[in-house]
């Protein structure tokens, strides 16, 4: 583990042991490299820099990054009581014999006698560490947001042109009808139901058109770009490689970014704990004195009217209403259930992988499936419209047969982006690496 390894750690920051396999279950037998930048092997050549300006101008990143530096600079104020504390004042005191001036240094300092400053100055450290993790985390989750959306619009696209296809279809197919109503061979139903096939297509058309403005608006927002809906989506959704290599279990464990947050609090909680119960123990401080009082403010500094002390004091707690006791037990609950959320964080990033993993094959056999759907569909549509041009087919037939084409391709579209979607979805839970501005992995220690 990261964290635990420290020497003089507390055994309330010991990571649980969790019994991990050598492999992940779910994966399968044969399957490509690991992917050293798993933006590009998406085979989008927008996304990065979709992404790129993502992690420049995303306020919620923008928030993380500014968590992240008030972390470290609470990890530097943990630091300041190893260390004296000086403090320098001066008055001017008007009386009637006239002014009165006097100026003093102070020099306080508490002994580390049982290592409890330090333990203190060591869990805000891991405090800050842990929000170095999280801010890594975002970064990717960012990543991943940006190139699921950017999909999903370019579905949204597909879709809305599928449906305007459709509508274009409907349309010569009701010009066909009326033309055929005109000579006499078909009833004027026909005539009705066609105008229906016809505008349920058109309301259809105004969905899929709502759904890539809004899915564009979407983009725009992660990119902290105004949401005006003007982002050209992408032409294709591209056509993926084989599964990447997902590594090992214990590989996600170590770099998992909420993973490794998880840790550093627990890490976190465990010297806090042990603060908690060494202030139960006596203090050691040492307080000193350098002042002078003089009726001249030239005389001030001068050695005659300078006074040093220098006192040692050991205090110890004798009665506090059992609060130090209640806060050392309070301390050590709030560790051990630090303790079970790096348990429910692990097993939560493993169970995505596993997740994404099975999903990746059956999505592949669902696409697969719905290739062949759409090819017979489209095959079934043409025999039918030769029969309905011969007399022999009904209205009702070619609506269908057409309504059957129109869903298994927009089934297809949607499941070639579900699986894209999972194959992020897969990166995302791994930790997969990716190369764009500010993309960082926290460093272990």
């Amino acid at each position: 583990m990261i964290v635990v390894a420290c020497a003089g750690t507390p055994h309330l920051s010991a990571a649980p042991d969790l019994a991990l396999p050598d492999t992940y279950v779910s994966a399968p037998a044969a399957h490509g490299p690991q992917e050293p930048d798993w933006v590009s092997a998406l085979g989008d050549g927008a996304l990065p820099g979709l992404i790129g300006t993502a992690l420049a101008n995303n306020p919620d990143l923008a928030a993380a990054r500014a968590n992240t530096e008030a972390a470290r600079a609470s990890a530097r104020a943990g630091q300041a009581p190893r260390l004296p504390s000086v403090d320098f004042g001066t008055t001017a005191v008007t009386r009637p014999a006239g002014e009165v001036y006097s100026a003093g240094i102070d020099v306080s300092w508490q002994a580390d006698v049982w290592g409890r400053i330090s333990n203190l100055a060591r869990a805000s450290a891991l405090s800050a560490e842990a929000a170095e993790a999280d801010y890594a985390g975002a970064e990717l989750s960012i990543a991943a947001s940006v190139a699921s959306t950017w999909f999903a619009l370019t579905e949204a696209r597909l879709q809305r042109e599928l449906s305007e296809h459709d509508v274009a279809t409907r349309q010569r197919q009701l010009d066909i009808v009326e033309r055929r109503f005109v000579r006499g061979v078909v009833r004027s139903s026909d005539v009705r139901t066609a105008r229906s096939a016809l505008a349920s297509s058109q309301a259809t058309l105004s969905i899929r058109q709502r759904a890539e403005s809004q899915t564009a608006r979407g983009l725009q927002t992660l990119l902290g770009a105004y949401p005006d809906g003007s982002v050209t989506p992408g032409a294709e959704l591209p056509m993926l490689a084989a599964l990447p290599a997902p590594g090992t279990p214990g590989e996600l464990i170590s770099r998992r970014p909420d993973v490794v947050a998880a840790e550093f609090r627990l890490a976190a909680a465990g010297f806090s704990a042990e603060a908690a119960r060494k202030a139960l123990y006596p203090s050691l401080s040492l307080i000193g004195s350098y002042s002078g009082q003089t009726t001249e403010i030239s005389d001030l500094f001068s050695p005659s009217t300078l006074v040093e002390s220098l006192t040692a004091s050991i205090t110890a707690p004798i009665f506090r209403a059992g609060a130090l006791r209640a806060e050392r037990d309070r301390a050590a609950a709030l560790a051990r259930a630090q303790a079970a959320s790096y348990v429910n964080t692990s097993l939560t990033a493993l169970r995505e992988v596993e997740n994404a993993l099975t999903a990746d094959s059956l999505l592949a056999d669902r696409v697969a499936a719905l290739e062949t759907a759409r090819e017979e569909a489209q095959a079934a549509l043409e025999l039918v419209e030769r029969q309905y041009a011969s007399g022999v087919g009904t209205i009702f037939e070619l609506i269908d047969a057409q309504t059957r084409l129109i869903q298994a391709e927009g089934q297809l579209i949607t499941a070639r982006r579900e699986r894209i979607d999972n194959r992020i979805a897969l990166h995302l839970a791994i930790a997969g690496p990716f190369n764009a501005p500010a993309a960082l992995i926290p460093s272990e220690q």
